[in-house]
């Protein structure tokens, strides 16, 4: 069954409600907290992602800078390392090598031959970790014009390694030249600076969209929770216009369904029963005998009792009371008790002869409450039955008609049920079934 959210949609049920609707002041209230608490949890959630990806940009646009740097860098030793290469072993190289080490960023050189043996490499002081750190480090030797770049962390530090292809002459490749790139305290402060900036950015972006949208979506949300209302409405108003139909020409009264409502929903309540299942027996009980509108009135109101003809026919309003809900989802919960409200517990009631646990709980609980208010009410043709009497044919009826489990919690309740429906007006009863339906429906 769909949500009902407002308390003038569920006293649709009862009658005259339509007449002077009821109004849950809370309601816009709770509304507003709920779209609050859910937008603010989204933009929660989107700015720590908008966060994420500012610091992941950031972070990567730093290092990629940092990356150009060190290849552009290292490039100023290609003339010495190519010299170094070609067999000159010249100590002004080596010293060339090492002084260009002291002027930059760079903790490490090394100078590889073409099949990548290392010919020669100089670090700076107290860089062991960084250069274990490099060694450890296996790649793809590059191609000529390309060069390889990786990022690697080392403790607090972080490294950019580069190997660039060295050529003596176009199209021979002499070696290959790497150099280990720190990126230095400023750099990795700015990056910082920058990336707390960009998630603050971020996260003000957000928080502004989430304001400008929050009276949109608000206003769009009461839209459709008054379409959603009106909706409800309509349906519950059909829900009672069928039940104050089938009472009417079966020469009832609509307290009848209040009242074995009201019987079903407390006995219910005492078996533990869920909300949600408490609601379908609502529904349920509204409308159990729906289909009793097909039935020839030569039968249905024929005051003796029924031939074998007669009572086949009258039986085929479960059916009846089936096709009229079948395609209305909104309903479809009520079909358990409208088919098997008329089922036996020992397997000799109908349609279909169901015994013991395989008749549906709801229609097992409603069977007891429906035979109870029918033998201890006033109907045109016979007069209300007094409670002991009616409890002694209930009883009677425990493992036979009626489930001994739930009736052994019925008889528990009855009688002060019984006094208070009993004692209730047409009017106290819609108020009792007013307050019900509210416990039941309005927070689905």
């Amino acid at each position: 069954m769909p949500p009902i959210t407002t308390l003038g949609a569920l006293s649709a049920l009862a009658d005259g409600a339509f007449e002077k609707p009821m109004t849950l002041p809370s309601t816009p209230h709770r509304l507003n907290r709920m779209l609050a608490v859910r937008l603010s949890g989204v933009a929660a959630f989107v700015g720590v992602m908008a966060g994420s990806m500012a610091y992941w940009a950031e972070s990567r646009r730093v290092e990629d800078i940092a990356l150009e740097r060190a290849a552009v860098g290292a490039r100023h030793w290609e003339s010495a390392a190519i010299r170094l290469l070609s067999g000159e072993k010249i100590v002004e190289e080596h010293s060339a090598l090492t002084d260009l080490l002291d002027r930059n960023n760079f903790v490490g050189i090394r100078v590889f031959d073409p099949n990548g043996a290392l010919v020669y490499e100089v670090w700076a002081t107290a860089q062991t970790q960084a250069r274990l750190a490099v060694q450890h480090h296996r790649h793809e030797w590059p191609q000529l014009g390309k060069d390889h770049r990786n990022r690697i962390r080392e403790g607090s530090n972080r490294l950019i390694q580069v190997v660039l292809p060295l050529v003596s002459m176009p199209g021979v490749l002499a070696g290959y030249l790497e150099g280990v790139y720190r990126i230095d305290e400023k750099i990795l402060a700015a990056q910082k600076k920058q990336i707390f900036e960009s998630i603050l950015m971020a996260i003000a972006s957000v928080i502004a969209t989430t304001g400008l949208l929050y009276p949109i979506l608000l206003r769009f949300l009461r839209y459709s929770s008054d379409l959603s209302k009106r909706l409800l409405e309509s349906n519950l108003s059909l829900i009672r216009s069928l039940g104050n139909a089938t009472a009417k020409r079966d020469s009832d009264t609509d307290a009848h369904n209040y009242r074995v409502t009201l019987y079903a929903v407390a006995l219910a309540e005492a078996m533990c029963m869920s909300e949600r299942e408490i609601s379908h027996i609502i529904e349920g009980a509204f409308l159990h005998d729906v289909g009793k509108i097909g039935i020839p009135d030569r039968i249905l109101l024929k005051p003796g009792k029924l031939s074998d003809d007669e009572f086949s026919v009258m039986k085929t309003h479960v059916f009846l009371g089936l096709e009229i809900i079948a395609g209305n989802e909104w309903m479809a919960a009520a079909a358990p008790i409208i088919r098997c409200h008329h089922e036996r517990f020992d397997g000799s009631g109908y349609p279909d002869g169901l015994s013991g646990a395989t008749i549906p709980c709801n229609a097992r609980l409603f069977a007891i409450v429906d035979v109870f208010d029918a033998l201890t009410s006033a109907r045109p043709y016979k007069a209300s039955m007094p409670f002991d009497e009616a409890m002694s044919i209930i009883r009677d009826g425990s493992g036979k008609h009626f489930d001994p489990e739930i009736f052994d919690i019925f008889k528990e309740i009855a009688f002060p049920l019984y006094k208070e429906m009993n004692r209730a007006s047409n009017v106290e009863l819609r108020d009792k079934l007013r307050d019900t339906l509210t416990r039941y429906f309005t927070h689905r």
